[in-house]
């Protein structure tokens, strides 16, 4: 995860990768934001892999796939008979970390119960596992990262605003990819290349790729890229191999806002299509 493992020569991530590089070393907490599908976690694992911390753990949740009480049990660890299931003590996550860097993942969609636990936490850099009597030390850094905007959430009571400006220290944008489109070239070659395939991409399908709005991103160009590569017989993957609603699909997304998202055309009527 050195900073090669990262593509890109666009200008807004050699600027992304440029605060990547200047705060990789330091021990403010960090806040990535960008929509689905950017790369977000990778970009956390840069900074932890280029810092002094790189020999100590990188551990990390991703808040949107636990339920509360697990989530709470992931992060803070629990205590032997504190609830129904504790047959035995448990380390939580925050404390596993060690001196490495803790990833909270989509971070918005913490709950506002755990986000004062949370809160507690950072504050006093100390971890209470549920049912104990006793603190243990965090001493990892914390990193962050998150596909919704958190300050429209603290407007709407959704997120604590004490919270979000603990966590909104060192704030790092991971650009969209039609904010990059210089750099889909070089992510198509990367792909098919790690997945082993002998294809290549005509000029006509790269420029296709390159007019595409991607509102999946990063993640859906590889999904494509892999798709292709499979179920094209030919060596050279053309226009015409594109799926039919990406075909059809109208070119360049506009700028900012939701105008600018580049949204997919709608999706087929029926399964079978």
């Amino acid at each position: 995860f050195d900073f090669s493992s990262i593509i890109g020569s666009s200008a807004p991530m050699m600027e992304l990768l440029e605060n990547v590089g200047r705060v990789a070393d330091q021990p403010s907490t960090v806040l990535i934001t960008g929509e689905s599908g950017t790369g977000k976690e990778l970009i956390a694992r840069a900074l932890h892999y280029n810092s002094r911390r790189a020999d100590k753990p990188f551990l990390g949740v991703n808040c949107g796939s636990l339920s509360r009480n697990l989530l709470e049990s992931e992060l803070f660890g629990h205590v032997k008979g504190s609830f129904t299931g504790a047959h035995r003590d448990k380390e939580g996550l925050m404390t596993a970390a060690g001196e490495g860097t803790f990833f909270l993942d989509e971070v918005s969609e913490m709950d506002r119960e755990l986000q004062v636990k949370l809160l507690r936490a950072l504050q006093e850099r100390q971890i209470r596992p549920v049912g104990g009597n006793t603190t243990l030390p965090f001493r990892a850094r914390l990193v962050c990262a998150t596909n919704r905007e958190l300050e429209r959430m603290v407007s709407a009571g959704e997120f604590r605003e004490d919270l979000y400006y603990r966590l909104n220290v060192i704030p790092l944008r991971v650009p969209p990819l039609r904010e990059r489109r210089g750099d889909i070239r070089l992510l198509v070659d990367y792909f098919v290349k790690r997945g082993g395939f002998n294809k290549t991409f005509s000029k006509e399908a790269l420029q296709r790729l390159e007019e595409r709005g991607w509102p999946g991103n990063v993640r859906e160009l590889e999904n494509l890229v892999e798709r292709l590569c499979v179920m094209t017989t030919e060596t050279v993957i053309c226009p015409e191999r594109h799926p039919a609603h990406f075909r059809d699909a109208p070119a360049r997304g506009g700028g900012e806002g939701e105008a600018g998202r580049g949204e997919a055309p709608a999706l087929p009527s029926s399964l079978e299509e």
